[in-house]
């Protein structure tokens, strides 16, 4: 088994005894740490912690792997829990396209955006997919990420879409973090059912999704509610498919226009309900009666200079409020948690204890994870972080374009 150690940690972040399931509204702001700190692992979850004033030794542990973190800071890897990392190629054509004046919705359009993705998915074998996707697995747990969500939703028909989820299930068995596969089939209607939504969600309910089930290929079943792309009521009934196929419902909403998504989720029992820069203050209140977890996408509005969500009402409303990176080709280019967390601080007005819970404890929630990961507490799984020497965590957000992670630990070994 094995057994490693961490001592004279500058500040142990995010320290509980026994963890909450989230943080919401103040609590946010309550970051517990722990400095000039030690803390042991064993069998890959988090055994013990403490002051090192008080470091009791540790004698009849056999192949103790030591580390000092003489002036680094110690903290819960991030979690990503919105993410299409699964994709061929890039669109870095739109981008252009964008600087040169055009709308997110016309090129879409013009068969751009989500189906430009489409195309270039479906004429790419699964083996490649999967070599694209694992390089970008690789980035992010470089960059500090311990467990992700990843989205199919570029495939739009049945083979494609079973494709993606196999390989997500490819980068899951590789067992470097914690992977959630979430199906998305609802994320555009394809060319070939242009003029016939109804036909393309009687393909996803009837075809796409008894395939996904007989498989066991995916955990959460999304939908994109949104003007020209699904209706809340569409919305619900694919939601309400999924889950009779034993899915749990997340949606994509209120991001181009306000079209009821979040309503929808929080009816339909969604884990998290995600975009939300038109989010009201009528949906603050239906979110605050709910469980589902409000998730903000800062890339996303940054790279399409949308207006920015109400992250800042939403947690002074007493909300639990995520952050996650929406890595995908077209909209969110990244998935460096720690520029999130800056954007969070810079645009969104979070403070730096309110970003780090929001990248942490509180999107493992929205990926059923808060007993494992997002905390540092005894018996969680032992995915951390370790800064460079730096003189508060608060110099994360600070220094936005500095890499600033020393070490990754991974259930308990160093990420290499």
């Amino acid at each position: 088994m094995q057994k490693l150690l961490l001592k004279n940690i500058k500040t142990l972040v995010s320290v509980y005894e026994n963890a909450p399931q989230k943080l919401s509204g103040k609590e946010m702001s309550e970051l517990p740490c722990i400095e000039n700190a030690w803390l042991a692992c064993d069998d890959g979850l988090i055994a013990d912690y403490g002051s090192m004033e008080d470091f009791p030794g540790i004698t009849d542990w056999k192949e103790l792997e030591v580390i000092d973190c003489s002036g680094k800071i110690v903290m819960p890897g991030f979690v990503d829990s919105h993410t299409h990392i699964v994709y061929a190629g890039n669109r870095e054509q739109e981008f252009v396209d964008r600087i040169n004046g055009l709308t997110y919705e016309e090129i879409f359009n013009r068969g751009g955006g989500i189906l430009n993705s489409a195309d270039k998915l479906r004429n790419t074998t699964e083996d490649d997919l999967f070599e694209q996707s694992k390089q970008r697995l690789k980035e992010i747990i470089s960059q500090g990420t311990v467990a992700v969500e990843i989205k199919s939703g570029y495939g739009l028909n049945v083979e494609s879409e079973l494709k993606m989820l196999r390989v997500i299930r490819r980068l899951k068995e590789l067992n470097w973090i914690d992977v959630k596969a979430t199906f998305l089939g609802a994320h555009a209607v394809p060319n070939e059912f242009k003029g016939n939504k109804k036909g393309y969600i009687d393909l996803i309910i009837n075809e796409m999704l008894p395939a996904i089930s007989k498989e066991k290929l995916a955990d959460y079943i999304d939908v994109f509610c949104e003007k020209g792309y699904f209706e809340a009521d569409e919305t619900k009934r694919i939601l309400e498919a999924g889950k009779n196929h034993g899915l749990t419902p997340r949606v994509h909403a209120e991001q181009l226009s306000h079209n009821n998504g979040i309503k929808t989720a929080v009816e339909s029992g969604s884990i998290s309900v995600d975009h939300l820069e038109f989010c009201s203050d009528e949906d603050i209140t239906l979110l605050k009666s709910s469980n589902t977890m409000p998730t903000i996408l800062p890339g996303a509005a940054f790279f399409l200079n949308l207006q920015l969500p109400p992250a800042r009402k939403m947690i002074d409303a007493g909300l639990a409020v995520a952050f996650a990176s929406d890595y995908n080709p077209g909209s969110s280019p990244s998935g460096n948690m720690k520029l999130m967390m800056s954007m969070a601080c810079i645009q969104y007005k979070l403070t730096p204890e309110e970003a780090i819970s929001a990248v942490t404890l509180n999107t493992a929630y929205a990926m059923g994870l808060q007993n494992e990961l997002g905390t540092i507490t005894p018996g969680k799984k032992a995915s951390l972080i370790i800064t460079k020497e730096i003189n508060s965590y608060g110099f994360l957000p600070y220094a936005f374009g500095s890499d600033l992670i020393d070490s990754v630990i991974l259930k308990g070994k160093i990420w290499k």
